[in-house]
């Protein structure tokens, strides 16, 4: 499958090219991530203050959101996507592709928390809190930087946008409704979400480079 053919810009370029990896558009793309989690840093002591509802998870809204962020969703996404046509080598990288996005974004996240080790969000006073490399050194509870459910949501979604991309914001909308409602929770602050999110478009086009993905027909 020529990766030529594919209509993200990103996916033109050689996975063995250091163009891949140095070129103008992942320097763009790391430059838009300090922005935007710089931005988001700023507006955090805001959005803890204003962007809460505390039965978020108990609503039918709120919980479909999430699943944006639940590993299994993405894995029924696959299948789906597979067993459209099953006899066609473009369906089965389509559906690898959308399920190794999801998961990378889930281990890159869960070892981020680890390096990171910051807190989540406090609902009586907002405050940053780490945790010291001597506790608790190889669990991921109680952190929050960056948010797990958000950046698999946005591998997954940029995923799927890359595969169709005439749909790829309603994709996006899904992946951000699922980091709003983590931040309503708190159960993490806008920063957490925002990193996620950039990490997990990086993520996603990094994995079609590497397995030369098609958009679906």
């Amino acid at each position: 499958m020529a990766p030529d053919r594919a209509p993200e810009a990103l996916l033109r370029l050689d996975p063995a090219s250091p163009e891949t990896l140095t070129g103008v558009r992942w320097r763009a793309w790391i430059l838009a991530t300090m922005g935007a989690v710089a931005l988001a840093h700023l507006a955090d002591p805001l959005a803890w203050r204003l962007l809460r509802l505390d039965r978020v998870n108990d609503t039918d809204w709120g919980r479909l959101l999430r699943s944006a962020g639940y590993l299994p969703t993405w894995g029924l996404a696959a299948i789906l996507i597979w067993r459209h046509r099953p006899e066609s080598a473009t369906q089965r990288v389509a559906a690898r592709y959308v399920v190794v996005s999801a998961l990378a974004g889930g281990v890159v996240a869960e070892l981020l928390k680890l390096l990171f080790r910051r807190g989540r969000p406090e609902a009586e006073l907002f405050a940053y809190s780490f945790r010291a490399f001597t506790e608790a050194p190889l669990s991921t509870r109680g952190l929050g930087l960056p948010s797990s459910h958000t950046l698999v949501a946005f591998a997954a979604a940029t995923a799927m946008g890359v595969l169709f991309p005439r749909t790829r914001w309603a994709w996006f909308a899904f992946a951000a409704g699922c980091a709003l409602t983590r931040v309503l929770a708190l159960g993490h602050f806008l920063s957490d979400v925002t990193l996620a999110a950039c990490l997990g478009w990086g993520i996603a086009h990094w994995v079609a480079l590497r397995m030369h993905v098609e958009p679906v027909s």
